[in-house]
């Protein structure tokens, strides 16, 4: 459904989009991760036809946007970090607007802002001026224009940036229930949601993808250390110190007064010399057992390696 070839952009020397290729298939639900000037806002105007590259090509539903742009984009939905909602319509009126923009004739207006209001659970507000809606219901109608025309593509920009923890929830359930009929794209900052929401995420890093993966398989990729949670009851700066001192020890940090992450190549057990250093110590080991990466942990640890090589 996206299918992005050789994509380079360049603002003036600049280079913002380095030689990037990726591929969304049918039915995915996929996240787009980067910190701050990746490149990833650039890569997701250029797929919605806001920007054209400096080389490169993309294609949505097998039209090519640089060559069939206006067809291309017919298939796209795109939610815009900033929604552009015009305050004095109400949600209804507004949905009309955005069908009658898309093409939509009179009959499949009428029930298209039926199917969305009733799929986004907006019917109590159907009548209501957008500018009495709280932010999350802001959102939602967001997202409502974005789907109108029944897309092939949506491609969402932060969706749960700013909403209170009811509405995120409701809008992960809302992403995958949308993910049933269309491929989808998601761009956001809280990792957490895309481990709930994605099967698969690519990460963008100072213009070129780092990493592209199901997320359970992300953390092969920076598998080359082990990790254990110790709950040690002790001084936690001796302890810290002490642990840091066994060799083979990569890292040590401390999560709370009793708990120690500790860090150490993959190839090696150090569970033993662990222990014996916790009771030379004179403290208590109540605890200790294997942690799995994080999305945030492989997140951070890829972009950092890769800052670090620049």
């Amino acid at each position: 459904m996206i299918r992005v070839k050789n994509l380079v952009k360049y603002y003036g020397k600049r280079l913002a989009v380095n030689n990037i290729s990726f591929n969304v298939e049918k039915g995915e639900i996929v996240g787009f991760l980067g910190p701050n000037a990746a490149g990833k806002t650039t890569t997701m105007r250029i797929l919605t036809g806001f920007l054209a590259p400096t080389r490169g090509e993309a294609w949505i539903a097998g039209n090519s946007l640089q060559t069939s742009s206006i067809e291309a984009r017919k298939h796209i939905g795109y939610f815009a970090e900033a929604v552009p909602l015009y305050t004095d319509m109400t949600v209804r009126s507004y949905l009309d607007f955005w069908a009658r923009l898309r093409g939509l004739d009179k009959h499949t207006t009428k029930k298209r802002i039926n199917e969305v209001i009733e799929t986004l659970v907006l019917d109590e507000y159907a009548d209501t001026l957008l500018g009495k809606l709280s932010k999350g219901y802001r959102q939602r109608v967001g997202v409502g224009q974005a789907i109108i025309h029944e897309p092939d593509v949506l491609i969402m920009d932060e969706p749960t940036v700013g909403i209170d923890p009811i509405q995120v929830a409701m809008t992960r359930q809302l992403i995958k229930r949308l993910g049933e009929k269309c491929t989808i794209l998601l761009s956001t900052h809280i990792l957490p949601e895309v481990s709930m929401t994605c099967e698969r995420v690519i990460i963008i890093n100072n213009g070129k993808i780092i990493a592209e993966d199901k997320i359970d398989n992300l953390s092969s990729m920076v598998g080359n250390a082990r990790r254990i949670r110790l709950e040690v009851q002790g001084p936690s700066d001796d302890i810290t110190k002490n642990l840091r001192q066994i060799k083979g020890v990569i890292n040590v940090k401390m999560q709370d007064d009793r708990h120690h992450i500790v860090e150490y190549p993959a190839n090696q057990d150090l569970r033993s010399k662990i222990t014996e250093a916790v009771v030379k110590g004179g403290w208590t080991l109540l605890s200790m057992e294997s942690v799995e990466l994080s999305l945030e942990d492989v997140f951070l640890k890829l972009t950092t390696d890769e800052d670090g090589k620049e």
